[in-house]
């Protein structure tokens, strides 16, 4: 599922994996395998990809609807 959103991010910039992998420094074939989800892709990595995507990952808790990023938990005493 992971690797579809990444694929998305990309093609939605119109970026080409091998324009994306180098901005990342990581092989063209590593980024196919992650969004073909036969390699496990660490959060730091999905973190940078939709950055230069220009996303933001959010985490939303169901019952209070409390919205934070990872930027504003990391400037949180935690």
């Amino acid at each position: 599922m992971i690797g579809k959103a990444l694929k998305y991010m990309r093609k939605n910039q119109n970026l080409k994996q091998d324009n994306l992998a180098k901005s990342l420094n990581i092989s063209q074939q590593n980024l196919s395998r992650y969004e073909n989800e036969q390699r496990i892709v660490s959060f730091d990595t999905i973190e940078k990809i939709a950055n230069v995507c220009g996303y933001e990952i959010y985490f939303i808790n169901k019952k209070t609807k409390e919205k934070f990023t990872i930027k504003e938990l990391n400037r949180k005493d935690i």
